[in-house]
């Protein structure tokens, strides 16, 4: 795979965006925690306000479409910063990058269903 180095904004804005993907993506052991599950609580908080029974299938994917985002942003942003010659390692990482986003939702719901994500008291926001 041969790489080529973009010029000035384009490749600074690029970078940009794979950090950014970086963040969102279950790629760092921290972004869960701090980043991706709160975002995906703030997501499907009001959707909980209208139906408790809404509330973990928006979790879930709120916090599905988080990590699939981040995939996305970083793909984007490397594509942005580098010319990357060959289309079929394009189409094998997205594949393999959108099956581990299914592994991460599959630990979502488990965790769910086990108690460890719940809607919150009504008197605990606002």
């Amino acid at each position: 795979m041969r790489f080529r180095w973009r010029p000035g904004k384009r490749r600074l804005g690029g970078w940009l965006l794979t950090a950014i993907g970086f963040i969102l993506s279950p790629l760092s052991w921290w972004n869960d925690l701090l980043v991706n599950i709160p975002l995906a609580y703030l997501l499907a908080w009001p959707l909980g306000r209208i139906s408790e029974k809404l509330f973990i299938p928006a979790l879930v994917i709120g916090y599905w479409i988080t990590n699939v985002a981040g995939f996305m942003l970083m793909h984007i942003g490397f594509k942005r910063s580098l010319t990357v010659s060959g289309q079929k390692d394009f189409r094998k990482t997205f594949w393999r990058n959108f099956w581990i986003a299914c592994l991460y939702t599959g630990l979502i719901i488990w965790l769910a269903h086990q108690g460890w994500i719940s809607l919150p008291d009504k008197d605990s926001f606002l």
